[in-house]
């Protein structure tokens, strides 16, 4: 179906930012998805004179959770005390969860993002796919579902009998049914190519092994060959934690990135959500197989985890993207601030001599795009290119510069620039935020909703808090944590 013809009037256009200067006032065509061309303009009307427009941003790593954690009681603490407290969690209406989840992001200035799935009901999957299919249409966020494989070490990486030893004999028969898998192995693979079947511009299906310390060799295995066959992308969690390395050096003599890249895992259709801890050998490897991976500055912060050793992925020329992970540090969505917070952390390593706005924005725009959706031409406004497109309105931004060059506005926007100041988000052509405020959904009316059913829901069946705590208890006794 064609699309018509939209334009866009800017007083500058940043194709590509930090590789080339800003073109002048500019009218964008925007039809069928894509700039149809890009015209400059001799004269700009008054109202976009403080109006730029940059390629949408990516967000390389996420849950799309319409709760935030915190609304339903799982503060923020190291990973492995705070995953029992996920269980708090009521499971609501997978539509809503889902639009408000997305619908948040697109405010924050996301336009396409890897949805790491988080099932609710693990017999549902389905239908918790398809729900997300239907919100990823309607809020017009383009969407990569990955379909979560997991199996073994629920609860606590290695053996359960060490931390039944901290728990009352009551709790052991629950934990050890949480040990068994939910689906089979077989299953899962069958789950893919029916949620295949929901597939559509904005939505694609990619392979989602929860993460090594969850997944067994032969799941991950059958995952290479899948992928391989098949060409959809995975998506992996990778040594979040320092917990997670340890086990993995443990398990793997030989090193685990060694053994996923002999099974055929190591790939250009890998994404690696967090990789905190890789040393250079893993670095240099995973670079080498053209391996991407997310970096999620504010959701290390808030989980104890750790930050990316940004200069290690600089010196293997290990390309990356940015993510929220559902744990944004202000729980705004906010990719500009996130964006922001991820410049910082770059320039306090020692290779910001070598890491510009340039680098930063390919993170943004491009390496993380491609996480997504593969490589589409996409993260560049020209002739052509998909029409993702993030219009700031800079007004704010620039209210007390003195000299029009001190500081370059470039520079101004990764200092200051908030989802407040987003104008628009345009997505496949489609305007999906406008002023600030998302154009596609009511998020106002979906986010009470939510709420509305979380709280039924949550009175409905209350969780089992003391078993929570009891269970985080033990893990403290059990892991050494403060």
């Amino acid at each position: 179906m064609s699309l018509p013809l939209r334009t866009v009037e800017v007083a500058g256009v940043y194709a590509r930012p930090g590789v080339e200067p800003p073109l002048g006032p500019s009218r964008l065509h925007l039809q069928d998805g894509r700039i149809a061309r890009i015209e400059p303009l001799a004269q700009l009307p008054p109202e976009a004179r403080h109006r730029i427009a940059l390629p949408a941003p990516c967000n390389a790593h996420d849950h799309g959770r319409g709760l935030r954690t915190l609304a339903f009681g799982a503060c923020d603490q190291s990973l492995e005390l705070w995953l029992p407290a996920l269980a708090r969690e009521p499971k609501v209406d997978p539509y809503l969860r889902a639009a408000v989840g997305f619908a948040r992001m697109a405010e924050g200035g996301v336009a396409l993002a890897n949805h790491c799935h988080n099932t609710q009901d693990g017999r549902a999957l389905l239908q918790e796919a398809e729900a997300v299919s239907r919100a990823a249409r309607d809020v017009g966020v383009r969407i990569a579902f990955a379909v979560p494989f997991a199996g073994r070490n629920s609860v606590v990486y290695g053996p359960l009998e060490p931390l039944l030893a901290h728990l009352p004999h009551g709790d052991h028969e629950r934990l050890r049914r949480m040990r068994q898998p939910t689906r089979t192995l077989a299953e899962n693979l069958a789950l893919v190519e029916a949620i295949a079947a929901l597939e559509h511009e904005g939505f694609q299906v990619q392979y989602g092994p929860v993460g090594p310390q969850w997944v067994d060799d032969e799941a991950m295995a059958a995952i290479a060959r899948a992928s391989a066959d098949s060409g959809r992308r995975v998506h992996m969690h990778l040594f979040e934690t320092q917990r997670q390395r340890r086990w993995a050096d443990a398990e793997y003599k030989g090193g685990l990135l060694g053994h996923l890249d002999a099974i055929g895992l190591l790939s250009p259709r890998l994404t690696l959500a967090h990789a905190v801890w890789l040393d250079e050998a893993d670095c240099a490897l995973l670079a080498e197989r053209g391996v991407t991976v997310s970096a999620n500055v504010s959701s290390n912060l808030r989980l104890r985890s750790g930050m990316p050793a940004f200069g290690r992925w600089l010196d293997a020329g290990l390309r990356f993207g940015l993510g929220l992970d559902g744990m944004s540090l202000d729980d705004d969505e906010d990719m500009l601030r996130e964006t922001r917070l991820a410049w910082h952390q770059l320039q306090a390593s020692d290779r910001q001599d070598r890491f510009q706005p340039a680098q930063l924005f390919q993170a943004l725009c491009v390496d993380g795009r491609r996480s997504i959706v593969g490589e589409d031409g996409g993260g560049v406004l020209q002739t052509g290119a998909p029409a993702d497109m993030l219009v700031l309105d800079t007004q704010q931004i620039v209210r007390d510069r003195i000299a029009p060059d001190a500081p370059e506005l470039l520079e101004l926007v990764l200092a200051r620039a908030t989802k407040a100041h987003i104008h628009q988000l345009w997505v496949r052509g489609r305007c999906i935020v406008s002023d600030a405020a998302c154009a596609s959904v009511d998020l106002p009316s979906l986010e009470a909703a939510l709420l509305d059913d979380a709280r039924a829901r949550h009175a409905a069946e209350p969780p089992d808090a003391p078993a929570i705590a009891r269970l985080q208890r033990a893990l403290r006794m059990h892991l050494g944590c403060c």
